[in-house]
């Protein structure tokens, strides 16, 4: 979800909220520095699921799946279970025919990096697009006015070739349990600032925006063990199936599969879930960056 080097950052995104004393951002650093020591080490790092799946000899529908880590699918223990080969097969279920797979997401992009990889996408003329970013941004400090706006240009030029285009928004980083206290609760509010921004933005680029904080946090916090893979920090191929879940419908909806169908307001729960209450950020840092 986000790069283990800068999670130092978040700590100092803090310091942008507003007017934090020196010594709380120098506990937030430390903070920063024991999560990094906490989350563990991949070992397995799968290349790019690319391929024409349901294959049958037909036009096949063109997929694209750009963004960071959680597009790649980083945290998987085996290929089949990466989020671009799930929601490519998915797709070829419903539509009935080929699907064409192209990954050009990055393990560890910001917004910024957005650019190279719709630059080849469009070059490759797809016809439905999956953008999942924003946890880098938060990292790496990225102002949210920017982190949206540059969001809005990347949607805009893969509409302008015909392409429709979902975003999953950024996740919701106070569900890492390995980022303690109150670090944890910094990057909750900052990550829902982002997804919110970025919401906004991608439907006036005229994309179709997915809230991952809104729709899977609450599950990645009560079934934490399930829910996140062996280093604590990216999803499990658990994750990634309920990530894909709340993903495919706005797939099929812009490659014209659902036509008439609308995000439902709340999902499915598990009872795990439905037992915790909603994490909030805590009143002191409320009230100080009202």
């Amino acid at each position: 979800m986000i790069g283990l080097r800068t999670l130092r950052a978040v700590a100092m995104t803090a310091a942008t909220l507003g007017g934090l004393s020196g010594a709380l951002v120098g506990l937030l650093t430390e903070q920063g520095r024991r999560a990094r020591v906490a989350i563990g080490v991949l070992e397995h790092l799968w290349p790019a699921p690319d391929s024409v799946y349901r294959d049958d000899g037909r036009d096949p529908l063109r997929l694209a799946v750009l963004g960071d880590s959680m597009a790649v699918g980083v945290g998987v223990t085996h290929p089949s279970q990466l989020p671009g080969a799930l929601l490519a097969q998915a797709l070829a279920e419903e539509a009935e025919r080929p699907v064409r797979l192209s990954t050009y997401a990055i393990s560890g992009s910001t917004t910024r990096d957005l650019v190279p990889q719709v630059d080849a996408a469009v070059r490759d003329a797809p016809q439905v697009a999956l953008i999942i970013i924003g946890a880098n941004d938060v990292t790496s400090r990225m102002a949210v006015g920017e982190s949206a706006r540059l969001l809005a240009e990347q949607v805009r030029r893969l509409r302008a070739v015909g392409c429709g285009v979902v975003v999953g928004t950024c996740p919701d980083l106070g569900t890492v349990r390995p980022i303690p206290q109150p670090l944890r609760s910094v990057g909750h509010h900052y990550s829902l600032r982002l997804a919110a921004a970025q919401a906004e933005a991608v439907r006036r680029a005229g994309g179709v925006p997915v809230s991952l904080a809104n729709l899977l946090a609450p599950e990645f916090t009560a079934r934490h063990v399930d829910m996140f893979s062996s280093d604590r920090f990216h999803p499990s191929a658990v994750g990634y199936e309920a990530a894909t879940g709340v993903l495919l419908a706005p797939l099929c909806q812009v490659a014209g599969l659902w036509p008439g169908w609308c995000t439902p307001a709340v999902p499915l729960r598990s009872a795990a879930a439905l037992a915790v209450r909603t994490s909030r950020v805590p009143g002191w840092l409320q009230r100080r960056h009202a």
